[in-house]
This record gives C-alpha cells, sequence and structure tokens, in this order.
C-alpha cells in the first residue's frame, strides 16, 4: 500500500476530530459561561535510518557517504485544549446571576470535591442553598451558604453578599497558575488534571464580581462555520486522495498480472 494512503488517512483522521469539536462548539454557542475548544495540528516526521547518521568524514573522503536526508510528514493532531477567553457579558437584572470580569472562577462542590466554573447563573435551593443551575452548592467562604427567603440579595465587586444589609459570607473566586492544565468535567466544570503540577491560587486584584449579569459562551459563530467548511474541504480533499491512490495501486496490479 502506497504511502499516500497512510498520510490520507491520518489527515482524515485528524480532520474528523476537528470537525466534532467545532460542532460541539456551536451546540454551545448559547451556554452561559461556555469555553470552546481548540485544536492543534503538528507534523510527524518519518526519519529514513540515513537521517540519524553523522556526517561524512570530510578528512577520508570528500563525497558524501549518504544522499540528503529525507523527512516523510503526517499531520496528526497534536493535542486539544481549551480557550478560557473572556466571553462578553449580558446584562439580566437577576439579583442572583453573576459574572466574573477577569480571570478567575467560582467554585461548586461536585460530589466529594470542589470544582471550578465561569457560570454564574445561581439559585436557591428550597433551602435557601446558593446553588448552581445543576443544584451544586455554591462555595462561599469554603462552604455552603443560606440566604435568608425573600431578602434583598447584593454582591459587591470583591463578590461579597450582603442580605438585607447583613453580610453571608464571600464567595470563593480563585484561578489556576496554569490555566492549560485545566480539563472539562462536563457540565460546564472544570478541574485541575490528575498529576498535574498545577495549583489553585487566589484571583488578581483586579477581577471583579458583577451582579445582575451573566457571561456568555466566547463561542464566536462565524469563525466555527468557516473552521467547519475548512474542515469538510479538508476531509474530502484526502478522501479523494486514498480513492486516487487505491485506484492506482488497482491498475498496477492488474497490469503486473497480465504481464506474468
Amino acid at each position: 500500500m502506497r504511502d499516500s494512503i497512510f498520510s490520507a488517512v491520518f489527515g482524515a483522521l485528524s480532520n474528523e476530530m476537528r470537525l466534532a469539536t467545532t460542532a460541539n462548539n456551536l451546540a454551545n454557542v448559547n451556554t452561559t459561561g461556555y469555553k470552546k475548544d481548540e485544536c492543534a495540528f503538528h507534523d510527524t516526521f518519518m526519519r529514513f535510518a540515513h537521517d540519524y547518521l553523522v556526517d561524512e568524514k570530510t578528512y577520508i573522503r570528500g563525497e558524501k557517504l549518504f544522499p540528503e536526508s529525507d523527512l516523510v510528514a503526517r499531520a496528526r493532531l497534536s493535542k486539544q485544549y481549551t480557550d478560557i477567553s473572556q466571553g462578553s457579558l449580558q446584562q439580566t437584572g437577576n439579583p442572583l446571576d453573576l459574572a466574573i470580569s477577569g480571570e478567575g472562577f467560582f467554585k461548586a462542590q461536585v460530589g466529594d470535591e470542589a470544582q471550578l466554573t465561569r457560570a454564574g447563573n445561581f439559585t436557591l435551593d428550597t433551602n435557601g442553598v446558593l446553588v448552581t443551575a445543576q443544584g451544586y452548592p455554591v462555595l462561599v467562604g469554603g462552604g455552603p451558604v443560606s440566604i435568608p427567603p425573600n431578602s434583598k440579595v447584593t454582591v459587591d465587586p470583591s463578590g461579597q453578599i450582603s442580605a438585607d444589609g447583613e453580610i453571608v459570607g464571600t464567595i470563593d473566586v480563585v484561578t489556576v497558575d496554569n490555566v492549560r492544565e485545566l480539563e472539562k468535567m462536563g457540565q460546564n466544570f472544570f478541574r485541575i488534571k490528575e498529576g498535574s503540577d498545577a495549583a489553585e491560587i487566589p484571583a488578581p486584584d483586579n477581577v471583579t464580581v458583577e451582579q445582575g449579569y451573566l457571561e456568555k459562551s466566547n463561542v464566536e459563530v462565524v469563525t466555527e462555520m468557516v473552521n467547519m467548511i475548512e474542515t469538510q474541504r479538508a476531509f474530502q480533499a484526502y478522501q479523494k486522495i486514498i480513492t486516487s491512490t487505491d485506484q492506482i495501486d488497482r491498475r498496477l496490479i492488474m497490469t503486473l498480472g497480465r504481464a506474468t
């Protein structure tokens, strides 16, 4: 089988993954606080044996012992990462809708661990506990917080919550010293990858909590649509390479078979 088929298969599979990523971004364009995923590509080089040999020894002979190095590149996905850039803020007027302006995350108790999120569409459960849209307690001072019923809730830029003028706690707003070490856990939550050296750190001083606002998704529809069209065209091109190479191989086999 020709090397061109292998290269085309690698390229087609890479673009299939890229298309799935783009489709998922578009599906979450209206998801509060959603952060889009991106794909990075690199060339995987296959080296011939003589590429690893040292240069010819000119004091022995003047001519090169081996031909010039040849490299065969096959495009592969190197990694998939999340773009944590800020989305635009949309005013809602709901006092329990909160948005972070700047680099930071809210914390919520999801099962046995605390996870991070940018989605601030909070509500109160039947016990008056501040919870996320999925029902997980929002961490305020390291634990859940209860807000008296029918009270007027205000949240200042530092995240301090007051109910009818009485302070009930300050929302935990943190960031990570290396946001590339975050992994998505579903339901718009993140956590630091297991085994990573990254750690939570306090949010910068310029980070503020905006009451009555929600952060929109950072997905740009036009950009994602262009990426989808580009990926589909690339996938079709790789399909043609596979088909053309297969046809050449078939003709070669038939010609050699008749010759013998």
